[in-house]
This record gives structure tokens, sequence and C-alpha cells, in this order.
């Protein structure tokens, strides 16, 4: 593994070798990218693709954003019994792509981050990261002259990618939401505590996982995770905040703007985008035990879908919020890979 920086049509680039995957042996190219989006924000873009794909498509083109607390990274390129969801896609013949919106993960920490939370007003809206992935976006249809790519947002991520899609439909082939987000009628997992929102929440991973186990009934919580799995994500998901992980306890520091704008929005019963707008094939897909996106959000969701040319929504067993780092994982990137795979006549 090798790695350089060099300059491509204004993009920094970190350019990185071939990795051979377990399940096949199938030869995976990894590169890694600084996309510029708002000025002084560089967006950091991760991509996974066959060696020697030559040919790209929208069809075969996955872009993937993550949620209110945790870079994509993490989870969706974690390395679980030999793969990730980001290998599993790319050994599919996919090009695929993550990006941290600014404030999370390898992106841009603006500058509120480096002063104490209280100080600042919350950062890393909604609005600004549909901004980072529509910079994101646009580089990778210049990138692969195509006109058009899939979208795959997971809890936060679905709040993005919907407002986003509901603007931008000729830019997106298909679109797939993973514990998609509505109008909340209970209250949300991330709180900040009383008084006004701070610019950002410090999150140590016994909370973490405290909040990852909610509502799973007491005799599965055992064996829901596989021995080793949170452990391996609480790891890298410190790692990614250095300045976080230096603190004792060590916790991850995540923007809250999210939080400023379910206040806003989504938990005052406000959706700032109209679903009738979106006008790509949709998958809803969620787990029966999650208490971040209940189901009641992609029941009321899925109707007002009115605009999509077909739609499917999918609900796991024996899962939570986060299914893709559980013993079930597999359901989820079965499910997935069946609806991006799939050509259907009204498209």
């Amino acid at each position: 593994m090798w790695k350089k920086f060099v300059v491509l049509f204004g993009v920094v680039l970190l350019v990185s070798g071939c990795a051979s995957l377990g399940g096949g042996g199938s030869s995976i190219v990894m590169e890694e990218f600084r996309v510029p989006s708002d000025a002084g924000i560089e967006v950091y873009v991760r991509n996974k693709r066959p060696a020697g794909m030559t040919q790209f498509s929208p069809a075969k083109t996955v872009i993937y954003v993550h949620g209110a607390t945790y870079p994509a990274e993490t989870a969706f390129d974690l390395q679980l019994d030999g793969q990730s969801w980001m290998d599993y896609i790319a050994k599919q013949g996919y090009d695929v792509y993550l990006l941290d919106v600014r404030g999370y993960g390898m992106s841009t920490r603006p500058p509120q981050m480096s002063k104490p939370a209280s100080e600042s007003a919350p950062f890393a809206t909604t609005e600004e990261a549909m901004r980072d992935v529509d910079a994101v976006v646009e580089f990778v249809k210049k990138r692969r002259n195509i006109e058009r790519v899939n979208l795959l947002g997971w809890s936060w991520g679905t709040v993005i990618m919907q407002w986003y899609t509901s603007l931008n439909s000729q830019k997106v082939e298909k679109l797939v939401l993973f514990a998609p987000v509505w109008i909340r009628q209970t209250a949300s997992l991330v709180q900040t505590g009383p008084g006004p929102t701070p610019a950002y929440r410090s999150v140590n991973m016994s909370q973490a996982k405290t909040r990852w186990l909610t509502g799973v009934p007491e005799a599965k919580k055992a064996d829901l995770i596989p021995p080793g799995w949170f452990e391996a994500w609480a790891k890298a998901t410190i790692a990614s905040d250095p300045v976080g992980a230096a603190q004792n306890p060590p916790v991850l520091r995540a923007p809250n703007g999210v939080v400023a704008d379910g206040q806003k929005y989504w938990g005052n019963g406000v959706i700032p985008w109209k679903p009738e707008n979106i006008k790509v094939p949709v998958l809803l897909i969620k787990a029966e035990w999650d208490q971040d996106t209940p189901a009641y959000m992609a029941q009321n969701l899925f109707p007002k879908l009115t605009g999509a040319p077909y739609k499917r929504y999918v609900e796991l067993g024996e899962g939570t919020h986060t299914i893709i780092m559980e013993k079930n994982r597999m359901s989820l990137f079965r499910e997935v890979q069946l609806f991006l795979d799939e050509q259907h006549s009204a498209r």
C-alpha cells in the first residue's frame, strides 16, 4: 500500500493501491480524494471499484453518506469478517464512493471545533451537507463522464439524500434510504441536554453502545453483535477524531447542525422538501428493533413518494439502527444490492 498527493482538476488526490478481499479473492482498487465544497471546506471521499474496471455508468455508480454522529468510513468501509459493505458492492461490479460531511471524519473540521462547544452555534446543517454531497456528485459525474449516480444514505443521510434528490432528480439514478427519517412522533436518541444547542457534542463509546442496543429484547442482546465487531468499530470511530481520542475517556465529537435541524424541522412536524418531487426509484429499508428511526417514519414517508417511478419498503428482522454491523448485516446488503441491480421498465 502506498500513497501520494497529486492535484487533479482542482482536487487533492491520495492514490492508494489494490487490496485482495476474502470471499472469492476479487481485487479491489481504493483511491482517496479531498473535493472542494464551500470556501475553506474540503470533503473527504473514498472510492472502491474492481481492478481493471474501465466502463462506468449511472446504474453501476453509488455514493454513500453517513448519519448524524459517525463518519462514513468507520461503518460503510469497516472490515468485518473479511469485508465491508463498500467492498461487497464493489465486488458486484460497482464504482462505489463514500463521503464525510464537513466536521466529520477526514473532511475539514471547521474552526468551531477548535473551541469549547458552548462558544459557537451548531454547524454542518442539512443544507450545508447537501452542498458537500453536490460537490462530490459533480466530481464523480465529471470523473466518469456520466450524468447520474445512485445515492445511498443512512439515518440523517436519508434526510440529506431525500432533500437533495427532491431538488436534483436529474442527477440521480436510484435512491436508497437506509433507516429513513420522517416527521418524528417519539423523542430522538440524539440529545444535547438542556439549554442552547452547542456547536458539537461529545460521545463516548459506552454511550454509543447503550444507544445501539436500545429496543433490543434482553434475550437477544448477547449475540446480536458478533465478538469483536463493536470493539473494532469503536476503535476506528474514536481514531477518526484525534482531538476527541486524546480526552479521558476518549470521545468522538459530532457536529450539532443535525440536532438543530431536527428541532426546527422533522422534530417539529415540518418537512422542508417535497417528497413528491423525488422522481427516481426509491428503496426504504430498516430493521425491526430500530429506535432511532422507528417503523412509523418509513411507513408515513412511503405513500408520499408519489413521484417515484417505483418504490419498495423492506423491514429486516432482528436488527437495530446499526444492522450494518450486526450478525444479520448480509440481509441488508443483499436487499439493497437486489434493488441496485434490478432493471425496471418504468425507468
